[in-house]
């Protein structure tokens, strides 16, 4: 069994053709999307459109609420994201958002015989929360709220983690669409000089499991002539989160 796990494609629909190129080059059984798909990236509707043909389960993510109930702006960067976000809101269609109203905040699914994978975006708690590399084990059982997997995989931070808690394994698959963002907690790091799109690879081969974490190169020409294509706002904010901007 193989499981391809990609998360974060934020709108940027480049970046999710390359990695679903890649996945298509090796035999893959399913793919399982974090969340966060459309928001703040120059291609929402591409985007949902892509992930609606392949029929994959879809984690709701915290921005993916902002598109289905906005919410108002606090800070300087906040008026920024809501405005994306808003321009973002009105390049979807009646079902795009239909078919985001399917997304599930938590998916189980069984690997084998008394092994299991739990996905979520930020955690089974909320959408919202952290899991850093470094966050208390304390803090960690809080928010993993009395669940419990082989394998516990999430997004959000746009940071790539492996980390093993009591049994399980916890896993950050980082981000397809906007690895150059993370998710703005003093915990995590900053990835720099970004060219490429994340996503992660679960494998279960005659009793074993295996967890690849993936960079892939991407065609910043395309993806940079997308974004300025779209005449989304505040395109500056957007360009330069990547290496070439």
């Amino acid at each position: 069994m193989r499981i391809a796990l990609i998360a974060d494609i934020h709108g940027n629909f480049v970046a999710l053709e390359t990695v679903l190129q890649e996945i298509a080059q090796e035999p893959v059984d399913k793919i399982i999307c974090l969340g966060d798909v459309a928001a703040l990236g120059p291609q929402p509707h591409e985007v949902i459109d892509r992930l609606r043909q392949l029929k994959c389960p879809v984690i709701l993510g915290n921005t993916d609420a902002w598109l289905l109930a906005p919410k108002g702006a606090k800070t300087a960067e906040s008026e920024i994201l809501a405005a994306i976000t808003s321009w973002c809101s009105a390049q979807l269609t009646p079902e795009d958002r239909e078919y985001m109203h399917t997304f599930s905040p938590l998916l189980e699914f069984p690997l084998d015989a008394g092994r299991s994978l739990l996905c979520y975006h930020g955690s089974p708690r909320s959408f919202d929360d952290v899991i850093a590399s470094i966050t208390p084990d304390a803090t960690v059982k809080q928010m993993l709220a009395d669940s419990m997997a082989t394998v516990m995989v999430g997004g959000h931070t746009h940071i790539q983690m492996l980390r093993r808690y009591e049994d399980a394994y916890l896993v950050n698959v980082g981000s397809v669409g906007l690895p150059g963002v993370n998710a703005g907690s003093p915990e995590l790091p900053n990835n720099r000089q970004v060219h490429w799109a994340e996503y992660g690879m679960l494998t279960l081969e005659s009793g074993r499991l295996s967890l690849d974490l993936r960079r892939t190169p991407l065609d910043m020409t395309a993806v940079l002539q997308a974004g300025t294509r779209s005449k989304m706002p505040h395109m500056d904010w957007w360009l330069q989160k990547w290496e070439h901007a």
